[in-house]
């Protein structure tokens, strides 16, 4: 997902309040508290190119609001250093900020937070609620609003591709 200059962050779009240097300093500061010392790429681009990689990697035809996608050990990038990608819908977040009445801006960062919990390799689907603990703290140390699992307790995680799925190993690569 890193583009020809090497960017850690590529907005498709352009949000109020978030540009991509706002949003850098975010995910560094997200990094830090989380002590991920990895790099973390992160995409906040339209539904239809989210519906597009949720449909390659997952299997699922439909848009969703984040998806991450963990580093594996193969290719030219060393796990140690290279925690994966994070890839979020503007149209998503724009209609999560709209009906929880928070900003644009506010809402990639939530998501943006919790895209890089899954990378840190927490997983709320079988961890006993320790990655709402972390996102929980963790929302509040950054100031953020309500966090994703918060505000979703029932939701089925269709965001996270698992460790047995299909990577995107080449997506580090291709320019976008």
């Amino acid at each position: 997902m890193v583009n020809a200059e090497n960017k850690v962050v590529i907005l498709r779009k352009k949000i109020a309040g978030l540009s991509p240097s706002t949003l850098e300093r975010f995910v560094l500061r997200a990094r830090r508290a989380i002590r991920l010392r990895d790099t973390v790429n992160v995409l906040v681009t339209n539904n239809r190119e989210i519906q597009s990689l949720n449909r390659q990697f997952r299997g699922a035809d439909k848009p969703t609001d984040v998806l991450s996608f963990p580093s594996s050990s193969e290719g030219p990038y060393e796990a140690k250093r290279f925690a994966g990608d994070v890839a979020i819908s503007v149209d998503v977040a724009r209609e999560n900020a709209g009906r929880l009445g928070h900003s644009l801006a506010e809402e990639v960062k939530i998501l943006t937070l919790h895209g890089i919990l899954h990378l840190a390799g927490f997983d709320h689907e079988d961890d006993n609620g320790e990655m709402a603990r972390a996102e929980t703290r963790l929302r509040k140390q950054l100031r953020l609003e309500l966090g994703l699992i918060e505000r979703t307790p029932l939701a089925a995680d269709d965001h996270f591709v698992r460790k047995h799925e299909k990577r995107s190993p080449g997506m580090r690569q291709k320019k976008v």
